[in-house]
C-alpha cells in the first residue's frame, strides 16, 4: 500500500460521500429556509470526512458493501459537523474562522448557529433510523454513536475542556478531555463501519483498540500543528491554543512526536483481526505527519 493509493482512494470515498450530502437540506423552497442554509453552510464546507472514510474502510476491512455504510457515515459527518458550529461559538472557543472561511454563527447568527447545529445532531439519529440494515446493526450502530457523541464521550469531553481552564492538568486529565473530546466519534466511526458490515466482537474491540491509537495521535498532532502550522493551509488560526492544556504544553514538541509514533504502532498493530486493512495502517501512519 502506498500513499498515492491512500489519497486516490480517499478521494474516490469523498467524492461518492458529497453526492450523498448534495442538496440534502437547503434548495427545497421549505419554509425554514434559512435554517437549511446554515446547515448546509457548515456540512458542505469541506475537511478532511476522516470520520465517514473509517466508516466506508472498516465496513470494506469486514467484507461490506460501500452503501451498507452510507448511512453510518452521513450520520458521523452531521454530528461531526454539528460540533464544530457549537465549538466556534462565543460562548465556547469563540472562533471566525473555520476551513478557511467565516465560522457560521459569525455569517447566520448565534442563535441560528446554535439550531443548526441542534438539527443536524438530531437529524443524524434519523439518519441512522432509516438505515437498510439489519434491525439488530442499526440499533448497534445508534448506541454506539450516541455513547460515543454523548455525555460519555464528545460532550463529555467538551465539559471537562471547560472546566479545566483556569488551572494546570495532569498527564491523565489531558487524556481524559482528548480521548472523549476527539476520541469519541472516531471510535464511534471504526466501531460503526465493522458494525455495518455484520464484523464480529472480536473485530468491533481490533476497531476501538485502532481507534484509540488514531484518535490520540490525531489530537496530539492537532496540538503540534497549532504551534508549528502554516495557518493557510490550516484554514485557521494558529498559536490559539498556547494557553490551553495541550499536549505540547503537557509533552514539549519532541516528546509529542515520539508519543503520536507509539501510538500509530499501536493502531496498526490493532488491524491483525481484518484480513485486508493495508489502507487503514498506511492511512494512521498518513495522519502521524499530516501538515493540515
Amino acid at each position: 500500500m502506498t500513499v498515492k493509493t491512500l489519497l486516490e482512494t480517499w478521494a474516490a470515498s469523498n467524492r461518492h460521500f458529497d453526492a450523498l450530502l448534495a442538496g440534502r437540506y437547503s434548495g427545497h423552497g421549505e419554509p425554514q429556509e434559512r435554517l437549511f442554509q446554515a446547515m448546509d453552510y457548515s456540512l458542505l464546507a469541506g475537511g478532511k470526512r476522516l470520520r465517514p472514510f473509517l466508516v466506508y474502510q472498516f465496513c470494506a476491512a469486514c467484507g461490506g458493501e460501500e452503501a451498507d455504510a452510507d448511512p453510518a457515515a452521513l450520520a458521523i459527518e452531521l454530528i461531526h459537523t454539528y460540533s464544530l458550529i457549537h465549538d466556534d461559538l462565543p460562548a465556547m472557543d469563540n472562533d471566525d474562522y473555520r476551513r478557511g472561511r467565516l465560522t457560521n454563527h459569525k455569517v447566520y447568527g448565534e442563535a441560528m448557529a446554535i439550531l443548526a447545529g441542534d438539527g443536524l445532531l438530531t437529524d443524524a439519529f434519523a439518519v441512522l433510523g432509516s438505515a437498510g440494515l439489519a434491525g439488530d446493526r442499526v440499533a448497534a450502530c445508534v448506541r454506539v454513536l450516541a455513547e460515543n457523541a454523548g455525555p460519555w464521550g464528545m460532550v463529555g469531553g467538551q465539559v471537562l475542556d471547560i472546566l479545566s481552564e483556569e488551572r494546570k492538568l495532569t498527564e491523565r486529565e489531558v487524556l481524559d478531555i482528548q480521548t472523549r473530546k476527539t476520541g469519541g466519534l472516531i471510535r464511534a466511526a471504526c466501531e460503526m463501519g465493522v458494525i455495518c458490515a455484520g464484523g464480529t466482537p472480536e473485530q468491533r474491540s481490533a476497531a476501538r483498540h485502532y481507534a484509540d491509537g488514531v484518535g490520540l495521535a490525531f489530537q496530539i498532532r492537532d496540538d503540534v500543528l497549532d504551534v508549528i502550522g502554516d495557518a493557510q493551509k490550516l484554514g485557521k488560526a494558529v498559536g490559539v491554543d498556547a494557553e490551553k492544556n495541550t499536549f505540547v504544553r503537557l509533552y514539549g514538541l519532541e516528546a509529542c512526536e515520539k508519543r503520536i509514533e507509539a501510538e500509530t504502532k499501536a493502531a496498526c498493530k490493532a488491524l491483525q483481526s481484518f484480513p485486508n486493512a493495508g489502507i487503514l495502517a498506511e492511512l494512521a501512519f498518513f495522519l502521524a505527519k499530516r501538515d493540515r
